[in-house]
């Protein structure tokens, strides 16, 4: 008995020390970049991995400011364009499974397909004839091309059926249909509060993959005060013979925060989801 108890003392000791060691592998980068943002280009190109901060901080920031980089605007822009592309992923994402999963219509099955078919197709395909699309009707350096396409979001219709799948009740939704509640209703009222795990998870890749998308809006926002963060930090490297590399880092750093503020927000619900499928299971 002692030796089972021994054995469950040191297993849990093991996995605990991995954790721990795959939570500070995972920081580390971050440790290195925010320090990095303290410390000059000569410091940095001495020694590029330091756990030490510097002095060089407000340096770095007016070099930034002085290279027309207004991260204010960057973080106002890239927000616009990441907190509404997100909404519109995740409600209609939602409402084309709730489609697929609460309904037995005749091209259900052939439009799934087509949603698997077009997962594959990588954006950069279609990219020029997007921009030239933009370009007749008006839309370049316009934040809606980038907004109104992410209704289209076939990773997520994809991942948010098959959580449905499991989590919805149909007998659920007879008794609200017998009750005499409307389909709109039902979907706002029942399946979207049982979804809430799946929404949120999909809400952080899709708010990431929108904050850090840099080809796109690379091609439709040429005007200054239209840029977003990602593209003024692209922007940041200028010179190859006079880069200052401590406000490369901290341009990072500043593009990274609004990221790292969105999983703290979501985060509990990606562990009830986790959670509630264990329970399941």
């Amino acid at each position: 008995m002692n030796k089972a108890l021994l054995g469950r003392a040191t297993f849990k000791t093991v996995a605990y020390f991995i954790c721990i060691a795959l939570v500070a592998l995972s920081l580390f980068p971050f440790i290195i970049m925010i320090i990095n943002a303290t410390r000059s280009t000569p410091e940095i190109q001495q020694n590029a991995i330091s756990l030490i901060p510097s002095t060089n901080f407000a340096t770095n920031m007016d070099v930034l400011t002085g290279r027309m980089f207004d991260p204010l605007r960057g973080i106002f822009n890239s927000l616009v364009i990441s907190t509404s592309a997100t909404l519109l992923t995740v409600y209609f994402s939602t409402l084309t499974a709730f489609a697929l999963v609460a309904y037995n219509w005749r091209m259900r099955q052939p439009f799934f397909t087509l949603i698997m078919v077009v997962m594959m197709i990588p954006a950069q395909v279609s990219s020029i004839g997007f921009f030239q699309f933009m370009f007749r009707i008006g839309w370049t350096n316009n934040f809606l091309p980038l907004i109104i396409p992410a209704v289209a979001a076939p990773m997520a219709v994809f991942f948010l059926r098959q959580y449905m799948l499991g989590a919805l009740s149909m007998e659920l939704l007879e008794a609200a249909r017998i009750d005499g509640s409307s389909e709109i209703r039902i979907f706002n009222q029942i399946v979207i509060p049982i979804m809430k795990p799946a929404m949120a998870t999909q809400a952080i890749f899709a708010f990431v993959a929108s904050w850090n998308n840099l080809f796109i809006p690379s091609i439709l926002l040429t005007r200054s005060d239209m840029m977003t963060l990602p593209i003024m930090v692209s922007l940041l490297r200028g010179d190859a013979y006079r880069v200052e590399l401590g406000a490369v880092y901290l341009g990072l750093a500043l593009a990274v925060l609004p990221l790292l503020i969105t999983y703290f927000i979501f985060s509990k619900y990606i562990v009830a989801g986790v959670a509630l499928g264990g329970v399941k299971g």
